[in-house]
This record gives C-alpha cells, sequence and structure tokens, in this order.
C-alpha cells in the first residue's frame, strides 16, 4: 500500500464514525427523537462525539496523506497519527462520562488539548515542508 499511516489512521477514524453514529442511532430510538435532541444528554452526548470527530478527522487524514506523500519521517508520522487517534478516543469517552457544572470530564479535556496538538504538529510540518521543499 502507498499511503500506510494514511489508510490505518482513515481506516480507524471510519471505525469510530460508524461506532459514534451507531450510538448516535440508538440514543435517539430511546429518547424516540427523530429530530434535534429532545433535551436528552445521551442524545446530545452520542451526537456531539459523531459530529465533533465527523469535524476533525477528514481535515486531519488529508493532512496526514500530504505528509506521508511528502515522504515525511515514518515514525515520528505514526506517532502523530496515534496521538490524533488517541485524543479523539479519549474525547469521545469524556463526552459521554457525568460531569459537574463548567467543568468537562478530564477524558474530554485532555482529548481536546491532544486534538489541538496533533493539529498544530500536523500543521506546521505541512507548512515547514511547502517552504523548504517548494522554496
Amino acid at each position: 500500500m502507498t499511503l500506510p499511516i494514511t489508510a490505518l489512521t482513515a481506516a480507524i477514524c471510519a471505525i469510530m464514525l460508524l461506532a459514534t453514529a451507531i450510538a448516535t442511532v440508538r440514543a435517539r430510538f430511546r429518547a424516540q427523537a427523530a429530530f434535534g435532541d429532545a433535551g436528552d444528554q445521551g442524545l446530545v452526548s452520542a451526537s456531539r462525539s459523531h459530529g465533533n470527530l465527523a469535524e476533525h478527522a477528514p481535515l486531519f487524514v488529508i493532512l496526514i496523506g500530504l505528509l506521508e506523500m511528502a515522504n515525511a519521517s515514518h515514525w515520528p508520522l505514526t506517532a502523530l497519527a496515534v496521538l490524533f487517534l488517541g485524543a479523539r478516543t479519549a474525547h469521545i469517552i469524556g463526552l459521554h462520562q457525568v460531569h459537574s457544572a463548567g467543568k468537562p470530564p478530564l477524558p474530554r479535556a485532555v482529548g481536546v488539548i491532544g486534538t489541538w496538538i496533533a493539529y498544530a504538529i500536523a500543521i506546521g510540518w505541512t507548512l515547514f515542508l511547502v517552504v523548504t521543499v517548494n522554496g
């Protein structure tokens, strides 16, 4: 396979998206809510965990693919993908935990920060390669 890190990252993101979509549909049936969230916290958590992953995964997978096509170092790129996937997993777990008002559960916070760090590294690395390889 030409882009194994990208392919594996995309496949794992797809598995996570499928799992969160199934959880959202199950919560919809439980809450009897065809549209919206019916004020059901479980449905809100399920739909946001799916939506948030759907918002973040595509661009990250594209960045990983661009870096891999530019022959970025294999192990650091793998570590970056693992950081992103771990952060997204933590975020999903955190969204499903009960939290006190104004304070998100620790896994959710770790997931957000991990995602931002992974994005910042991927963006910086991509821009660095654009400037140095094409400059």
